[in-house]
């Protein structure tokens, strides 16, 4: 298997960090599915883990926080027949979700209306209240 999995420069997690564990998988497989242990569950403790730099520890940690227990996140494949390649999946998913974590979100800038649109909204309103003002009846 791969040795280690660089997730972006500076951070690389270790084959020694990672916990495997196969079950019977759910997909295909046709009358071996429930013979053959092929679904992976690839672990790594995120919250204890020397390997993660101590500056993107705590954004890592909120922004998995849905994904994580314990401080440990897990991916669970179970998309091909034959282990190796999930194995090869879950290792591949679980850089993916660390890489995406890694990324500070860009903040959103509150954009202003237009002058245009503004004024085409308040004309709107005004020709809804005139249509509704000539409803009415008359007061004579």
């Amino acid at each position: 298997m791969i040795e280690e999995m660089e997730i972006i420069p500076g951070f690389v997690v270790p084959e020694s960090q990672l916990q495997e564990r196969f079950s019977h998988s759910s997909g295909p497989g046709g009358q071996g599915v429930n013979t053959s242990d092929s679904r992976v569950e690839l672990q790594f403790d995120v919250a204890r883990s020397d390997a993660v730099p101590e500056h993107l520890r705590p954004m890592l940690l909120t922004t998995l926080s849905n994904r994580l227990v314990n401080g440990v996140l897990t991916v669970a494949v179970q998309d091909e027949r034959a282990q190796l390649a999930n194995r090869r999946l879950a290792r591949a998913r679980m850089a993916d979700v660390l890489q995406k974590a890694c990324v500070q979100p860009r903040r959103r800038r509150p954009t202003k209306r237009t002058r245009g649109s503004q004024r085409r909204r308040l004309e709107a309103k005004k020709r809804r209240g005139e249509i509704k003002r000539n409803r009415q009846r008359p007061n004579w």
